[in-house]
C-alpha cells in the first residue's frame, strides 16, 4: 500500500494548475447576495416556485457566513456561490416535480438499510459493500449532486445521463486540483454518497458546514426542530423511487454521520429500519477528517486555518456523540447491528453477513458475487494511504483529546487505538 504524508499541509506548494486557478478566481467578483443567487436560479431552471420559503432563513445565513468570511478566496468563494445557485435550482425542479406528480407522496420507504456513524469509520466503504448487491437502492455521486434533470438536458448520444457527465468532469477537476483527493473521500460518479446530500436544496443539512465554516447556519441547525427536514429527506427519497422503472429495487441503503444526532427524527421517519452503528475512536477521526479539509483548504483559503479547524470539528464531533448517547436507546436492539472500526476492517464479509441477516436479506450467490467483485476493484488504500500526524500537523496531543471522549469510550466499549497493540 502506498503511503503518502502531507508534509505542506499548513503552507502548500503549489502546482501550476493550483496557481493558474487560484490566480483566476481572483479575477472574478463573487456576491453572495440572496435575491441574485435565486435570480440566478431561476433563470437556470425556468421557474420560479420554490414551495415553502422557510429555507430562505437558512439561506441567508448560509449567505451571512460565506459572504462575511475574508479568508475564503476568490476561487472558493466562486465555488461555493456555484453550489448555492444548483442547490437552489434543484429546489425550483423538485416542487416542480412534487406539483405535477402529487403521487409521490404515496410511495412508501420499506425496511431501508441506514448506516450510521463518525465519519472516518468506514461508513462510506460499507454502504458501497451494502450498495453492490443489485437487490439494493442507493444514491451514486452523480445522482446526488443533481437528483432532477435540468429542463434541457438531453442524453448523450452513447445513451449517457448528461448528470452523470457533469460529475465526472466535475471529479476530473477536483482531483486536478487536489490529487490526493480521492485517498482520501472517493467520490467519483459511480461510488455511493450521503443521502442527506438530497437535504441541499431545503438548505438543513449539517453537510454546509464540511463545504465551509458555516457557524451562524450551525446554531440555527442546533436551535431548530428536525423532524420537517427529516420529512424533506423522506421525501426526496420517495421522488428518486417514482422516477425509476417499476422494476427498479426500491429498498433503500442510506449512510451519514449526521443522523448521529438525530436519532429520534430518523426513527421517526424510518421505524421499520436496520440501524448499522459504526465506532471508532474519536480521535483517530478528528485527524482524518481535519487533514482532509486541511488539505482542500490550499485551493479555497487565502492560508489553511491549521488552528481553527482544530478547536472547530471536536467540539462539532463532541456534539454528534453526547447526542447520539442521549437517545441511542430509541433504536430497538433487534433492529441494530453494531460494527467496530477494526472488527470491519479485519473481516468485511463477516459485518456484511450480520447487517443483511439483521435486515432479513437472504444471501445470495448473485449478492455474494457482486459484493466480492466490489472488494476485488476497490481494495482498502486503492489511491494510497494518507499517514495522520494531529500533533505533528495541528499541535494538538491526541492523549489529551481523548479525555474529552470519555463518556463515548465508556458508552460503547471503544478502545483508544493510542492503546492498540
Amino acid at each position: 500500500m502506498n503511503e503518502i504524508r502531507i508534509a505542506d499541509l499548513a503552507e502548500p506548494e503549489l502546482t501550476e494548475f493550483q496557481i493558474s486557478a487560484r490566480e483566476f478566481g481572483d479575477t472574478l467578483t463573487v456576491s453572495f447576495d440572496r435575491d441574485e443567487i435565486l435570480a440566478d436560479a431561476c433563470a437556470e431552471a425556468g421557474m420560479s416556485d420554490y414551495g415553502p420559503d422557510d429555507f430562505l432563513q437558512r439561506l441567508d445565513l448560509i449567505c451571512e457566513d460565506w459572504g462575511t468570511d475574508p479568508t475564503i478566496n476568490g476561487l472558493g468563494r466562486f465555488m461555493l456561490r456555484t453550489q448555492l445557485v444548483g442547490y437552489t435550482r434543484t429546489r425550483l425542479l423538485v416542487m416542480d416535480y412534487l406539483k405535477h406528480h402529487p403521487d409521490v407522496h404515496d410511495i412508501e420507504i420499506r425496511q431501508p438499510i441506514i448506516v450510521v456513524g463518525l465519519p472516518r469509520t468506514g461508513t462510506t466503504h460499507l454502504v458501497n459493500l451494502l450498495a453492490a448487491d443489485s437487490r439494493m437502492r442507493s444514491l451514486p455521486c452523480w445522482e446526488a449532486s443533481e437528483p432532477l434533470p435540468r429542463p434541457d438536458d438531453e442524453m448523450l448520444p452513447d445513451g449517457t445521463d448528461p448528470r452523470y457527465q457533469r460529475s465526472a468532469e466535475g471529479w476530473e477537476m477536483s482531483v486536478q486540483s487536489a490529487p490526493l483527493i480521492a485517498a482520501m473521500h472517493d467520490m467519483a460518479p459511480d461510488t455511493i454518497d450521503e443521502e442527506i446530500s438530497l437535504m441541499y436544496s431545503d438548505f438543513s443539512t449539517y453537510s454546509f458546514e464540511w463545504n465551509s465554516f458555516a457557524p451562524r447556519f450551525r446554531d440555527h441547525y442546533y436551535a431548530s426542530d428536525q423532524l420537517p427536514r427529516y420529512e424533506y429527506l423522506k421525501t426526496m427519497l420517495k421522488l428518486l423511487l417514482h422516477r425509476q422503472p417499476p422494476d427498479s429495487p426500491s429498498r433503500w441503503v442510506l449512510k451519514s454521520p449526521m443522523h448521529l444526532e438525530n436519532l429520534p427524527e430518523l426513527r421517526a421517519m424510518f421505524p421499520d429500519a436496520t440501524y448499522v452503528m459504526t465506532y471508532r475512536d474519536p480521535v483517530s477521526v478528528i485527524q482524518s477528517a481535519i487533514t482532509m479539509l486541511a488539505y482542500g483548504q490550499r485551493m479555497t483559503r487565502k492560508s489553511v486555518r491549521i488552528a481553527q479547524l482544530a478547536e472547530y470539528w471536536p467540539d462539532r464531533i463532541e456534539r454528534l456523540l453526547r447526542r447520539m448517547v442521549e437517545h441511542f436507546h430509541l433504536l430497538p436492539p433487534e433492529q441494530r447491528v453494531d460494527v467496530h472500526f477494526h472488527d470491519f476492517m479485519a473481516d468485511n464479509a463477516a459485518v456484511v453477513r450480520r447487517v443483511h441477516e439483521t435486515a432479513e436479506l437472504p444471501e445470495t450467490e448473485q449478492s455474494q458475487r457482486e459484493i466480492t467483485d466490489y472488494v476485488g476493484a476497490n481494495p482498502r488504500g486503492k489511491h494510497g494511504q494518507i499517514v495522520y500526524d494531529l500533533e505533528g500537523d495541528f499541535g494538538v496531543n491526541p492523549s489529551k483529546m481523548r479525555q474529552r471522549f470519555k463518556f463515548y469510550f465508556d458508552a460503547f466499549g471503544v478502545k483508544p487505538e493510542g492503546e492498540m497493540g
